[in-house]
């Protein structure tokens, strides 16, 4: 049963990750198109009828289901840290897809949340409760 929790905990790391990354690149990309469209809460309200902010906000929808999956039956010191390499991720969308630059300090950044990820994801994804039994 733990490998069947884990292997599940890992896939939906993944889809948190890909999910994020995917519909907040999806997301600026629109608004970027759109350009000063968040003049007015009313601007906003139909630039979520551009393809690319709705397909983002679509994205983002299945970020929040599967991050909320995840804290179900994940310990929140453990899904945050590990799905925090989407910060990585985003930064090479963002240089590679989007065209930003992105700075030499904030590679170095990058590399720092890297080396976390990498820390915490060899630890195991629950811990016991208060009351010793695992979650």
């Amino acid at each position: 049963m733990a490998d069947a929790l884990k292997r599940k905990t890992q896939l939906f790391a993944i889809l948190s990750v890909v999910s994020n990354v995917a519909g907040n690149s999806a997301l600026t990309h629109g608004m970027m198109h759109l350009g000063r469209a968040g003049d007015t809460p009313i601007d906003l309200f139909f630039a979520l009828f551009h393809p690319w902010v709705a397909l983002g906000v679509l994205l983002l929808i299945v970020w929040t289901l599967s991050h909320m999956a995840l804290l179900s039956w994940a310990d929140l010191s453990y899904v945050m840290p590990v799905t925090a390499i989407g910060y990585v991720v985003t930064a090479f969308a963002g240089r590679f897809v989007l065209g930003e630059m992105v700075s030499p300090m904030r590679w170095g950044g990058i590399l720092l949340i890297t080396i976390g990820v990498v820390l915490v994801g060899r630890t195991a994804p629950a811990s016991a409760t208060l009351d010793g039994n695992s979650k």
